[in-house]
């Protein structure tokens, strides 16, 4: 549906924001681009949207060049972080708006306002101006106006940014379920990676104007391709630890475990990831033992979020909302272990998962 080819945007001061982007979407997929402030993103969209000039590289839409065209030409609509709604025309008159230039009679602009209205649950506010709205009520008008051009493509370029933290959810929500029923194609361009995970069928990390990774929400969290993913998607961040491996024994400080499905690994420098969330009071079978030195501890309701230190290295951990003695120790499976090898890249298992029967049990030094 949606072909980006080779895409660079290199802007008048020299900076190229983005570096060769090759990204293929496909009929109906919610794509959500995410990273931090400078990565490129909202360059990627503006360029889809006609809004930057490309320094190289083709956009093409439904078998269509369309980085040649004019934006208006391009069939997409764009949902913008401060809604673009002009404030002296009423909600009616903003969602007609479009229409009217496109020269659609005053019937079918009548029908396709009642019926994006009734969608999106502003039918009362139809003759309100956009000073008489709230922050959420804006952003339905602003995707109301998306939704009634009937477009290929809809842009959204940090849509909820704008809004508290309760109303967001709602939004999600809404914006998700909505794009389930039109069934358009969609991109969508956040530094939330909650979003990105709740709302993306594919989730494209972007960082420095390149790609670092295209999943689903699941596999960028559970096999994320570099350190980089892996401290970026997922709240509280993952805890990075150095350490050794030969022969998949892993040494990691004082502890030393055998992996078997690292096996054939020789690496003298390389990084153990380990999400807070998978750092366990209870040991499993096969499982490396930490002992957490208590600092601090942040109560969130029914979890609480567990800071200290292992060793002189500091550490996350997610535990039920309970009482802690100053040491605490935790269990992590092996197979929740994450390798990084000395540029940041993921390290693949590379030896069977049958091994783990046949392998020598932990050893803790």
């Amino acid at each position: 549906m949606l072909s980006i080819r080779n895409l660079v945007k290199t802007y008048d001061n020299g900076h190229q924001a983005v570096k060769g982007i090759n990204l293929e979407i496909q009929r109906g997929e919610f794509i959500v681009l995410v990273g931090p402030s400078g990565c490129g993103k909202s360059s990627v969209l503006r360029s889809i949207a006609g809004l930057e000039t490309l320094s190289s590289g083709e956009i093409h839409l439904d078998s269509r060049r369309v980085d040649t065209e004019k934006p208006a030409l391009r069939d997409i609509a764009m949902v913008f972080q401060n809604y673009a709604l002009y404030p002296h025309m009423s909600v009616y008159n903003n969602l007609a708006y479009g229409l009217k230039n496109r020269g659609v009679s005053k019937e079918q602009i009548d029908i396709k306002i009642q019926k994006v209205a009734k969608t999106l649950k502003i039918e009362e506010y139809l003759e309100r101006k956009p000073a008489k709205l709230s922050g959420g009520q804006r952003q339905r008008v602003a995707m109301g106006r998306a939704i009634v051009r009937d477009p290929q493509l809809f842009l959204f370029d940090e849509p909820l940014s704008n809004l508290d933290a309760a109303l967001r959810a709602h939004m999600r929500l809404e914006i998700k379920k909505l794009q389930r029923e039109l069934g358009v194609t969609s991109v969508y361009v956040t530094h939330d990676q909650i979003e990105a995970m709740t709302l993306a069928d594919r989730i494209v990390v972007l960082n420095q104007g390149q790609i670092e990774q295209i999943g689903t929400p699941a596999q960028v969290y559970h096999q994320p391709a570099s350190q980089f993913v892996a401290s970026f998607i997922g709240s509280p961040a993952m805890n990075f630890m150095p350490a050794s491996v030969e022969h998949g024994h892993l040494k990691l400080g004082d502890h030393s475990l055998y992996l078997p499905h690292y096996a054939s690994l020789c690496q003298s420098h390389l990084t153990v990831g380990i999400r807070p969330e998978h750092a366990e009071q209870q040991a499993s079978t096969q499982s490396l033992t930490l002992d957490l030195t208590v600092h601090v501890v942040e109560p969130l309701g029914p979890n609480q979020l567990v800071h200290g230190y292992l060793g002189k290295q500091p550490f996350v951990a997610v535990t039920p909302e309970m009482a802690l003695e100053p040491q605490l120790t935790l269990h992590v499976d092996i197979h929740k272990l994450h390798l990084f090898d000395e540029h940041g890249q993921r390290i693949v298992p590379t030896a069977s998962h049958k091994a783990d029967v046949q392998g020598p049990s932990q050893a803790i030094a």
